[in-house]
């Protein structure tokens, strides 16, 4: 079976959304301190220096263990991230490459809304959302879990005879990170619901690791942040 040699997703650094929404919802606010399309959305300081980290990880690596190709989400925290960490690592490093599956989870009209927007301005949403349940649920113009499924394991099946035996790198989102787990590891939503309550969230700029064994790509280590900062 053709298969990548090792496939390792990070996720972006701290984005401006993954500050500016915790805050404006824990407050009940009807707009967050950050603008514009979800795709353009920025790094904050601290999510520079966590994409300067991974950078650094990179540079501790064996030379027979670099990536041979990179790809990154189109949006703009996935870009610079990657950007970064290339620049710290100091490394001669493969050029990144763009691929539109690897897009956060695309939530329509609901797009770069707080919870309490959401409630005012599509008050049937939650309804819709319980009737569904969470896997399926795709907010108006938006997709569900199962859209983003579907999608990464088109990727994932390109990737796997495209670049057969190679060590790829993908930098993308939390949604990208968890769904790509349940599509390697064939794991229904219970399963994903259970994993993620056991190994929590996906974290900004963590590194989750498959490594290509006995014909599958079997999980080395998931969610990791060690090197991270700690302060």
């Amino acid at each position: 079976m053709s298969m990548v040699g090792e496939l390792i997703l990070v996720r972006h650094g701290q984005s401006l959304a993954n500050v500016a929404f915790p805050a404006a919802d824990a407050r009940g606010l009807l707009e967050a301190e950050v603008s514009g399309r979800d795709a353009e959305v920025p790094l904050t300081p601290v999510g520079e220096e966590q994409a300067a980290a991974v950078g650094a990880w990179l540079a501790g690596l064996p030379a027979g263990e670099l990536p041979q190709l990179v790809i990154t989400s189109p949006y703009l925290r996935a870009r610079e991230t990657w950007r970064i960490a290339a620049a710290t690592s100091g490394l001669r490093l493969p050029a990144p490459v763009t691929d539109d599956r690897l897009v956060d989870r695309l939530l329509g009209d609901l797009e770069m809304m707080t919870r309490a927007a959401v409630a005012e301005r599509f008050p049937d949403e939650a309804k819709r959302r319980a009737e569904a349940g969470e896997y399926r649920y795709a907010p108006p113009g938006g997709e569900s879990f199962a859209d983003i499924e579907a999608r990464l394991t088109s990727f994932l099946a390109d990737l796997h005879h495209d670049h057969t035996g190679e060590r790829v790198v993908v930098v993308a989102h939390d949604a990208v990170v968890l769904m790509m787990r349940a599509v390697i590891e064939q794991l229904d939503w219970p399963g994903v619901i259970a994993m993620e309550r056991t190994e929590g969230t996906v974290r900004n700029a963590s590194i989750s690791q498959f490594i290509a064994r006995d014909g599958k790509l079997e999980l080395v280590r998931y969610n990791a942040v060690d090197h991270l900062p700690t302060t």
